[in-house]
């Protein structure tokens, strides 16, 4: 029973409904000028409508001196309140009880110079920027004072434009964690050395926006509780640092982690456990006097009442799970828990974002654009067959069904989930299992004809005489054209992760591509000695960068070994012959595995061209790709059927 989370708490003065914080995350759907746009208002609207109790607006930057890129809010001037205000003024509309927070912030180090216009980036000290080779300049006395006003200035912004209250950003190697940190703070004035001099400027700015807020103005400082490297703040210091920090009238902090060097740990991939950073939040919470704490985290409804009923936290963020499911407070609250679409954690919101692209989930197809894909009826109910129950045909029968279609989904398998089925089974993948459960769930509930172990054909087709067939009929492993690939000896990597072939001990993966590295890893889980053979300079090159990091510390733990820019040749009785440099090597193994991509599927869209009123072919059967890419193209199409 959950029953804790969505009981009221307050931060200061400010009365929240309940316990659930949607967590500032970058989106780049603000305005080309640094301002609020109509698809952001839409976008936390969608959210405040359904039972959050607290919303971060993030990455406001306060100075004028550059942000961290292209995207980024500004709070730096009064012209950004009227747009400010609207988006406040919406999310207390549509949220009953929902409250806003304006994150304040300013980047330092993290300026590039193309946002800084080509002048020197600013930081604690003359340390390097976040571009290689160019190092910051140490800020001088009074550009401190001067900043120290800004944010006073941006709070001051923020409450005019109807915000509850703010969130200092100082955390994640913005410009107060780089004076809070050793790892960044090289200062020998009275804002370097020791920790009390690395808290002033954070001290200061807590102070000077209660002075002119007035004390009752809720404050809530995003503290890196550990910045998981050596010579940077550990849990220890960020203690002392709280209970200073709340003696300068800070009203609640949001539990953070981790540095810039170590971004890894702040947008968490499904590696790290659920709730990594819970014992950190305890911790803060027990030096405390009054301040509230909140943790996040890779955290689901079921462990935050865990963590409340224990005492271990005061609030509960929750980032991703918002992205992939707004409506999931009010499924909770309804019982429906069941029905959350929850996050994988594969980010690729993030890795979207750091490539100046606005976010996307690979589940929800309609983030950032809740109004322009909002789902209605469709104008004539249609007799629609799916051809291939994985993702891409799942999302499709979900849709149609939702829009009053009449679905009938095939799967020549006897389970629906496709390659998800794969996917979810390599160590760290667990919770790709979700989607499929999430799917399957709903097509059911939706009363969608399934038909599994049926594999169509044109004459059945022809047979059904539907007015709609969406071929979702997936890709199927590449094999090269070399000698030896039929030896018996050689398996596909599919076969391996799904039991259907056995192999030996020593084996050698062909393909460092993700489906290549986790079939590495999960050989290795085994007890089974592991080369990968990759022709490119590197491996795992299209696994998203965070989880990549993770990775390569584990293979290096487990020893595999790694051999790039080397091609296949020949496989042999004893192994493999490979070229690297011109020149030919052999490794010796009992089982080689190929990994070397995907083909599509496409056989049936071709026979029943033309046979059909209407056909549509989405996913991989049209171009191999990731979850994300087959989920949305089987929504777009049911979407606009």
């Amino acid at each position: 029973m959950i029953e804790k989370l969505f009981q009221p708490v307050n931060i200061g003065s400010l009365r929240l409904k309940n316990r659930i914080v949607m967590t500032p995350m970058g989106t780049l759907f603000g305005s080309d000028t640094g301002g609020v746009s109509q698809r952001q208002i839409d976008y936390f609207v969608e959210r405040a409508k359904n039972g959050v109790g607290l919303i971060v607006v993030e990455d406001a930057c306060v100075t004028s001196g550059g942000s961290w890129g292209w995207g980024a809010r500004y709070i730096n001037n009064d012209r950004f309140i009227a747009e400010s205000s609207e988006l406040a003024e919406s999310v207390h509309i549509y949220g009953e009880g929902v409250k806003i927070s304006l994150q304040l912030d300013s980047p330092g180090r993290l300026a590039p110079l193309e946002m800084t216009g080509g002048k020197q980036p600013v930081s604690a000290s003359a340390i390097e920027s976040i571009e290689p080779g160019v190092i910051c300049r140490a800020l001088e006395i009074d550009e401190i004072d001067e900043i120290v006003e800004q944010f006073s200035e941006g709070a001051r912004r923020a409450k005019i434009a109807g915000f509850d209250a703010v969130n200092i950003l100082g955390a994640c190697g913005y410009l107060i964690n780089q004076f809070l940190s050793p790892l960044y703070n090289k200062r020998t004035d009275e804002y370097g050395g020791s920790w009390g001099n690395r808290i002033r400027f954070a001290w200061r700015i807590v102070r000077r926006i209660k002075e002119r807020m007035g004390e009752d103005f809720p404050v809530i400082f995003e503290l890196p509780a550990d910045e998981f490297i050596e010579g940077g703040i550990t849990l220890e210091e960020s203690k002392i640092i709280a209970q200073k920090l709340e003696q300068a009238g800070v009203d609640a902090f949001r539990t953070q982690r981790a540095s810039l060097e170590r971004h890894e740990y702040i947008t968490a991939p499904a590696c790290l456990p659920r709730g990594f950073m819970v014992a950190h939040a305890q911790a803060l919470k027990r030096v405390l006097k009054k301040a509230k704490v909140w943790v996040e985290g890779r955290i689901d409804p079921e462990l935050a009442e865990e963590i409340l009923q224990a005492n271990k936290a005061d609030l509960i963020g929750f980032g991703r799970a918002f992205l992939v499911d707004s409506e999931w407070p009010q499924k909770v609250a309804n019982g429906r828990s069941g029905d959350i679409r929850k996050c994988l954690a594969c980010n690729r919101c993030i890795e979207r974002m750091f490539m100046n692209l606005h976010i996307r989930c690979t589940q929800n197809a309609a983030l950032g654009k809740e109004e322009e894909y909002r789902l209605v009826p469709a104008e004539k109910a249609k007799e629609v067959v799916i051809v291939g129950g994985g993702a891409a045909g799942m999302e499709a029968a979900r849709v149609a069904a939702l829009r009053g279609h009449k679905v009938t989904l095939f799967e020549k398998d006897k389970k629906l989930g496709g390659q998800l089925n794969l996917a979810c089974i390599a160590p760290y993948k667990e919770e790709m299992r979700n989607a499929i459960e999430y799917l399957t769930r709903q097509v059911k509930k939706l009363g969608v004809d399934i038909r599994l172990g049926e594999e169509v054909t044109l004459g059945k087709i022809e047979v059904m005489k539907p007015q709609v067939v969406i071929v979702a009929t997936g890709a199927v492993p590449f094999v090269p054209e070399i000698p030896g690939v039929d030896k018996k000896n050689v398996v596909l990597a599919w076969d391996v992760l799904s039991s259907r072939r056995e192999v030996g001990d020593r084996l050698v993966v062909a393909g460092g591509g993700m489906v290549g590295c986790e079939v590495a890893e999960f050989l290795v889980s085994k007890g089974k000695k592991v080369t990968i053979l990759e022709m490119l300079p590197d491996i795992a090159c299209d696994i998203e960068p965070y989880a990549r990091i993770f990775l390569m510390e584990r293979f290096d733990k487990y020893g595999i070994e790694i051999l790039t820019k080397a091609k296949l040749e020949e496989i042999t009785d004893n192994g493999v012959i490979y070229s690297e440099n011109s020149a030919k090597k052999t490794i010796e193994a009992d089982t080689v595995v190929l990994a070397l991509g995907a083909v599509p599927n496409g056989d049936l869209a071709v026979a029943i061209k033309g046979k059909v009123p209407e056909v549509h072919s989405v996913g991989d059967c049209v171009k191999p790709g990731k979850l994300l890419e087959a989920t949305h193209a089987g929504f777009h199409v049911a979407r606009l059927m």
